[in-house]
């Protein structure tokens, strides 16, 4: 992690008083998959965006380029995602903690 990334890193709240085991651990789990939303999401949007480079340069283009630029895209998003992110699974994590009957901390 770089310290620029633990600078960005998300603040987390203590659990509320009364709070079970149980809904901690639903809430965990609620949080890993809006995370996990938000990094295939942005893996999708990055694949998009490098549709658009250019990559007759001496060293791009090819079939290794092509086959492993959805790696690239899926860390960049994995990465984004861990440093903060862009709002998207606190927004995801928010709606789904209202299906479940559990308050948002």
């Amino acid at each position: 992690m770089s310290a620029l990334s633990a600078l960005a890193a998300p603040i987390t709240a203590a659990p509320a008083a009364g709070t079970t085991a149980a809904d901690l651990a639903k809430r965990g789990q609620i949080e890993k998959t809006a995370q996990e939303f938000e990094a295939s999401f942005l893996s999708i949007m990055m694949q998009q965006m490098f549709t658009a480079t250019d990559t007759s340069a001496p060293f791009g283009g090819g079939q290794g380029e092509a086959m492993f630029r959805s790696f690239l895209t899926e860390a960049f998003a994995r990465e984004t995602t861990k440093s903060g992110g862009v709002g998207i699974a606190d927004t995801v994590a928010r709606e789904m903690l209202k299906l479940q009957g559990l308050e948002q901390e």
